[in-house]
């Protein structure tokens, strides 16, 4: 098993090169295996994942830093890859939040993580500029010295603020602060994708699989973003199937989702096994 800062190195290194790749989110041990074995790269952890899986709402006042970072490090025992953690906003308001949740998600193995600006309340879901790239820095400083890739997310499309101007203000000022991959969920069209990529000089991740248009990597790629997460939509593509098959228990009386489902023998495969590919 390499070491972290092996794993760190590795993770830098898919950034600095050419062409875009792909980091898909796992949000246990058992996915985290089989995305390996599957052959990807890297991995990152998903916030809203880990909440559906804990039987909670994936928002800062439901789940824990603790239980965040509990996830992750589970993740991280699992696989050989680098991963990367959703570390919401950092667990709290304050530069010193977001800088400790950065020293503290080093420790668990980690060899990167994000920092958001949204809020967690809807009323006031942004974090006031200033504060967001002074959040930004500060992270930036634990994350540099520990040797852990920052990524650092502009919220605003996520939360009905669909302002292109200010989230490109906002990912300029956070690379300015030291990010070292942007990241701005929710952009609604690859021409603002591509307008995103072409006014920031960091390395951009985009993510799929939420409703609405989708585009391939190839298109994704040709816009100018370095990777590609998913977020919660692996584990929403995982309960989707699991309430179809209980609702035919319950509704028909039958068990025809079984010829859907995975083989026994394939997933004691995958779990056995998380290098093959």
């Amino acid at each position: 098993m390499p070491t972290r800062e092996e794993k760190y190195k590795t993770f830098l290194a898919l950034h600095e090169r050419p062409g875009i790749f792909l980091i898909p989110n796992p949000y246990n041990a058992g996915t985290a295996k089989i995305l390996t074995a599957l052959g990807f790269e890297a991995l990152a952890t998903t916030s809203a994942g880990y909440a559906f899986n804990a039987g909670r709402v994936d928002s800062n006042t439901a789940i824990t830093r603790e239980g965040v970072l509990a996830n992750a490090k589970e993740i991280v025992e699992a696989t050989h890859l680098p991963v990367s953690a959703d570390l919401q906003d950092g667990f709290g308001r304050s530069p010193e939040s977001c800088a400790e949740t950065i020293r503290l998600a080093a420790q668990t193995g980690l060899a990167g993580g994000s920092i958001e600006d949204a809020t967690g309340d809807e009323s006031d879901p942004i974090y006031e500029f200033k504060l967001a790239v002074e959040r930004v820095a500060a992270a930036a400083k634990v994350a540099h010295e520990a040797y852990f890739v920052l990524t650092a997310r502009a919220e605003n499309y996520l939360h009905g603020r669909p302002d292109l101007r200010d989230t490109i203000r906002r990912l300029q000022s956070f690379a300015e602060a030291g990010a070292d991959v942007l990241y701005a969920p929710g952009l609604p069209s690859l021409e603002v994708i591509r307008e995103v990529c072409a006014c920031v000089s960091k390395p951009v991740n985009v993510l799929m699989g939420l409703k609405g248009d989708t585009y391939s990597v190839e298109q994704i790629a040709a816009a100018g973003a370095k990777r590609i997460s998913v977020g919660g939509a692996l584990a929403r593509a995982a309960l989707g199937a699991f309430v179809r098959a209980a609702r035919e228990i319950k509704d028909k009386g039958t068990f025809t989702f079984a010829a859907d489902a995975i083989p026994h023998a394939d997933v004691t495969a995958f779990m056995g096994d998380a290098k093959r590919s």
